[in-house]
């Protein structure tokens, strides 16, 4: 890690869940650890971190604007799932009113291409669009963490449906170790 007052940029992703869909990815850019919440996004080179993880690095540049998106982007996500769905689809259509899908025959076959208003609204406009087409395909894979200290998001791929810890060896072994600790308690 850099000495205190060096302005060198991040360059790791110290999120403990990444490799989320990207509306979900977004939202975990707000973490808790050791009890306090961190937030990637409080400043360009935190978004910067956040656009290679995505793999959105090489056609975005993060500036402050795109940070100001990006940020209004994740909070109508997060209304939208962590509360009621009429609470948050404004928020998130806002988002979306920033661009639209071109469709559009190639060589290749049928493609859909954002056309944005501005360029600055590109990752935020996308995350609000992948959260379009999660709901689509699975909204009730969507899921929050089962901890009650953990704000984090994931898609549940598990074959049965009923992953409840966004990881198992962090949240997971958590609850696990308060119902043993409960139980011993107890006895």
């Amino acid at each position: 890690m850099p000495a205190t007052g060096d302005q060198r940029p991040r360059t790791g992703d110290p999120r403990p869940l990444t490799g989320e869909p990207l509306a979900l990815d977004l939202l975990n850019t707000r973490w808790m650890s050791e009890g306090t919440l961190q937030d990637l996004l409080t400043d360009v080179d935190g978004l910067g971190v956040w656009l290679a993880s995505a793999g959105l690095s090489g056609d975005h540049s993060p500036d402050s604007r795109m940070l100001r998106n990006v940020r209004q982007a994740r909070e109508a996500l997060r209304t939208a799932v962590d509360g009621p769905l009429e609470e948050g689809a404004p928020l998130v259509d806002a988002v979306l009113a920033h661009g639209r899908v071109r469709v559009s025959l190639t060589p290749h076959g049928p493609v859909e291409l954002p056309e944005l208003s501005d360029p600055a609204w590109a990752p935020a406009w996308l995350a609000a669009r992948n959260y379009l087409e999660l709901l689509d395909t699975a909204p009730d894979r969507i899921r929050s963490c089962a901890h009650e200290s953990c704000v984090l998001h994931f898609l549940d791929t598990s074959r049965n449906g009923t992953r409840r810890w966004c990881s198992m060896a962090t949240c997971g072994n958590r609850a696990k170790a308060s119902r043993h600790y409960a139980r011993v308690k107890d006895a």
